[in-house]
C-alpha cells in the first residue's frame, strides 16, 4: 500500500511539476537569437524554450533540443554562465501551446512533427499526453528530462533516436 501511494504521489508531483505556470517568464524579442543555432527563436513560439538565470537575464532557444544542448555545455554557447546560476528552464508544450517547466515535462523524439531545425524533443505536459502523442505521430520513445544525456541532441540532429 505504502508502495502504491509513493507511486501515486510521484506522479502528482510530476503533473504538478509540468503544469506550473511559468509566472513572469519573459518572451523572446525580435531580435533574440537563439545561443546555440543562431537562428530568430521569436519566429517559432510554437516551439520556444527559455532558460532563466537568477540575475533575471534569459536565454531563449528555438526548441528543446537546442536548449538541451546548451543544458549540457552552457559555457560553450554563453561563457561565464553555468547551470548552478539557472533559476528557470521552460518549454512549450505541444498541445497547449504554454510555457511549462522543462524539468517536469514528458518528451518525445522521433516522432513525424519536426521543430524549425528538423528533427526535435516534443513537450508534452503529461505521460497521458505524451503516450497519446507518441502513438498519433509516430514517435520513437518518451523521455523525462533527467533522462536527455548530451549525446542524444546530437544524434536528433543525425536522426537517430535511440
Amino acid at each position: 500500500m505504502k508502495t502504491l501511494l509513493a507511486l501515486v504521489f510521484a506522479a502528482w508531483t510530476s503533473f504538478a511539476l509540468a503544469q506550473a505556470p511559468a509566472a513572469e517568464l519573459p518572451k523572446p524579442g525580435a531580435k533574440d537569437l537563439c545561443p546555440v543555432c543562431g537562428m530568430l527563436t521569436a519566429k517559432y513560439p510554437n516551439w520556444v524554450a527559455t532558460i532563466v538565470y537568477k540575475d533575471g537575464h534569459a536565454h531563449f532557444f528555438d526548441g528543446a533540443k537546442d536548449m538541451f544542448k546548451f543544458w549540457h555545455d552552457p559555457g560553450k554557447y554563453a561563457a561565464g554562465h553555468s547551470r548552478e546560476q539557472i533559476e528557470r528552464i521552460a518549454v512549450t508544450e505541444y498541445y497547449g501551446l504554454q510555457a511549462i517547466d522543462a524539468r517536469g515535462a514528458w518528451y518525445v523524439v522521433g516522432s513525424d512533427v519536426l521543430g524549425p531545425m528538423g528533427h526535435e524533443f516534443v513537450p508534452l505536459a503529461s505521460a497521458e499526453d505524451a503516450a497519446d502523442f507518441l502513438k498519433e505521430h509516430k514517435g520513437a520513445r518518451i523521455l523525462r528530462f533527467d533522462e536527455v544525456g548530451a549525446a542524444l541532441p546530437v544524434m536528433l540532429d543525425e536522426g537517430r533516436f535511440e
